[in-house]
């Protein structure tokens, strides 16, 4: 029973149809993302510091250069998080991550079809608010890279569902009232479900 199973499970992968990316080829994808920085987050005033996680829809463009090589751009409505220094929370920020990949999709043939992709993010904070009182709270926008690994599943010539996972590296100065008070090192992994359709 298992053996049938495996072979109607391959047999069904191989009939389904193809998700082939070709020069010239855009996919426009719409998803959700969830951004889970790294455990430990830095050191802020003295205190070790954690940023909670949070999930926003998304928005990715691809634009294929080559056969099965493609440029995209994600976006994303913006993301918010707690910051805790020593388990407490003493404010809030919101951030955007644009970020822009290489990727290449790996040409299966098949209903699977995994790729990779690095690249560079840029991402922008900004309604900062610390809960310490009255205090004006400030984090630096950052650049850094970043890498990509997911697989699409064709459901049809022209449209699949993808599970991707992204790695970011962000790190950022930490201001209160002017003050530098620490760096923080987000370094967030992102999961994304996403629908992409290709034109």
């Amino acid at each position: 029973m298992k053996t049938l199973a495996i072979a109607f499970l391959t047999t069904a992968a191989l009939a389904a149809p193809a998700f082939a990316q070709s020069q010239g080829d855009m996919t426009l994808g719409f998803g959700i993302g969830y951004v889970e920085p790294k455990s430990d987050n830095g050191t802020l005033a003295g205190g070790a510091t954690t940023i909670d996680g949070n999930a926003r829809p998304t928005v990715t463009f691809e634009y294929f250069v080559r056969d099965n090589l493609g440029i995209e751009v994600l976006a994303a409505l913006p993301f918010k998080h707690d910051i805790n220094i020593g388990g407490s929370k003493i404010g809030t920020t919101k951030h955007l991550p644009p970020t822009v990949s290489l990727n290449y999709h790996f040409p299966t043939g098949g209903a699977f079809k995994p790729f990779a992709g690095v690249g560079i993010n840029y991402t922008t904070f900004f309604e900062d608010r610390t809960d310490l009182g009255g205090g004006e709270l400030k984090i630096d926008d950052s650049w850094g890279l970043a890498a990509h690994v997911g697989v699409d599943y064709a459901l049809s010539e022209k449209a699949a569902l993808r599970m991707d996972l992204r790695y970011i590296d962000i790190d950022s100065d930490v201001y209160l009232d002017g003050a530098k008070i620490g760096e923080v090192n987000i370094d967030p992994v992102v999961f994304g479900v996403s629908y992409v359709m290709k034109f």
